[in-house]
């Protein structure tokens, strides 16, 4: 990724990387699936990005070597359905148009699409034509995961039907003429038993891509993009202890070595002992000097009253941005500050969902202030989170600091639900703790994504002790997922939680009930905020 690493280095607006290495580039026309085409194309080494479904083809990067148009929930004969640009088709690049990019890309080449006379959604048999290089090596029948009510009843001129469905419809059609295809289910998701192989038959077969995007490439060649950005200047880093900033620090530091001052922010929203665990953590495994900021009153009074969880987001991106400009003057020499921010945040927070709505806000990316007087570095940008952890071993960081699970910048703000104040903290700090002491206890830490729990702004009529109690409410949340794009809810043994439940109502003072969080990511988002 000699410019790729670059790009995501530098800019607080740039919310695309271009690579040095041939990549796929996907159109995202708000699929909830379209995160998962980048996944399984880096899968094969060849580097993906999604960029908005209108992107110009001149603004494609010169080393685009193959096009995915994503699906979709629009109809494509709609009013201000959404379109590619025309001259993409026009490039010479490979294009696989998946679902509703099928349709876009049909309609644009002449073909016709209409409303099924029926619909088909969930697993269905597909016969493909498999002398095609798109289907060699899949099966005469397999299983394929369709969600769609059109249909491409016409294909352009000088396609050919290339596959159907077990209902007799249109399920792949193409052109080795035009170099554009289009399959009506989707490869990406785990419901089609044969998909990654198609995809990798279309990267590979078709596109001619060979993959030599590997952590080690991503490495050197990150590395050598901060030295050049960078030259002589300092870089005031945000450091939080988790993996993402862990790796990108040492990223930076094997960069420009001390002229990195790392920053760990004591915003009044942390964990139970996390500061002295962070610290001790990473100095002694890193070796990297980190200087502390205490500013946990500064927050905690920027946030009074607030219980938006969009503006609490704002204001602790607004606080932060702040307190590094203010080190960075005392540092003296500093130009730039260093983020953790990963792709899910870019695509969850900044507008390259095309017609989907914006998730959320992060405040690495959606909460930073207009004007900064510090310029953005981002060197794991363009990454999701499984490889942020194999780059960390790559560069040598210990296990126990990959293996660490997500913590949100923003902190407990965003799990104390409504008003931010000590009190409330000061409760889910002590049933957070329990909770993870109670998981690592029973040996299921490594097998969780993700577990937390939040503190409801709701009380419950209880008993204690032959009294009426009227106290908090606290949620426990635990998850499956990838790459936190998608996640399902953890299966947490009963034994497990009737142990948690107990200890946490008798020894938490103020809470008298707990529930667990049962819903998957979508239709829910991992975090209630």
């Amino acid at each position: 990724m000699t410019q790729g690493s670059a790009a995501a280095v530098t800019g607080k607006g740039a919310d695309r990387t271009h690579t040095g290495h041939v990549s796929v580039v996907i159109l995202d026309f708000g699929s909830q699936y379209t995160h998962l085409i980048a996944r399984r194309i880096r899968e094969f080494g060849v580097f993906s990005e999604v960029v908005r479904f209108d992107t110009p083809a001149t603004e494609f990067p010169a080393t685009a070597g193959a096009i995915v148009l994503s699906g979709g929930p629009s109809s494509i004969y709609a009013v201000g359905a959404p379109r590619p640009d025309p001259a993409i088709f026009e490039l010479g690049l490979p294009v696989l148009g998946i679902c509703y990019g099928m349709h876009a890309a049909a309609e644009a080449l002449g073909g016709r699409v209409s409303p099924g006379t029926t619909r088909e959604y969930g697993p269905m048999g597909f016969d493909p034509e498999r002398g095609h290089p798109l289907f060699q090596g899949l099966s005469e029948r397999s299983q394929v995961w369709m969600s769609h009510g059109d249909e491409v009843t016409e294909p352009p001129d000088g396609f050919i039907v290339l596959g159907r469905s077990s209902d007799g419809k249109i399920a792949a059609m193409g052109s080795d003429e035009h170099r554009v295809y289009g399959l009506q289910f989707h490869p990406e998701v785990i419901h089609t038993k044969q998909g990654n192989r198609l995809l990798e038959n279309f990267v590979r077969r078709v596109s001619g891509i060979e993959g030599d995007w590997t952590p080690r490439s991503f490495v050197e060649e990150t590395i050598e993009d901060i030295r050049s950005t960078v030259g002589d200047s300092k870089v005031v880093c945000a450091l939080s202890g988790g993996v993402d900033s862990s790796v990108m620090s040492v990223l930076i530091h094997r960069a420009i070595g001390d002229n990195l001052v790392p920053i760990f922010v004591d915003n009044g929203l942390l964990r139970k002992n996390e500061e002295h665990d962070v610290i001790t953590r990473l100095h002694e495994k890193l070796g990297v000097k980190i200087d502390v900021v205490k500013a946990g009153d500064r927050f905690l009074s920027a946030l009074a009253g607030v219980t938006d969880p969009e503006r609490k987001r704002k204001i602790i991106g607004h606080e932060f941005i702040r307190v590094f400009e203010e080190e960075a003057k005392r540092v003296g020499g500093a130009r730039f500050l260093a983020q953790g921010t990963l792709y899910p945040d870019v695509i969850e927070s900044v507008s390259v969902k095309g017609p989907s709505a914006t998730i959320k806000s992060h405040h690495n990316v959606g909460g930073l202030p207009e004007r900064m007087d510090l310029e953005l570095i981002e060197p794991v940008r363009t990454l999701f989170k499984d490889e942020v952890r194999k780059v960390g071993a790559e560069l040598g960081i210990d296990a126990d600091i990959l293996g660490r699970q997500p913590f949100p910048g923003p902190g407990l703000a965003i799990r104390v639900l409504g008003e931010v104040t000590e009190e409330r903290l000061a409760v889910l700090r002590e049933a957070d703790a329990i909770y993870l002491e109670e998981i690592r206890s029973a040996g299921l830490y490594d097998d969780i994504w993700q577990a937390f729990v939040v503190l409801l702004p709701v009380k419950t009529v209880g008993v204690m002790g032959d009294e009426r109690t009227y106290e908090h409410v606290v949620a426990l949340r635990a998850v499956h997922s990838h790459d936190g794009m998608t996640a399902h809810w953890y299966p947490m043994p009963q034994d497990v939680l009737e142990r948690m439940s107990a200890r946490i109502i008798n020894e938490v003072r103020g809470v008298n009930r707990v529930c667990y969080d049962i819903s998957s990511k979508p239709p829910s988002t991992i975090e209630w905020e």
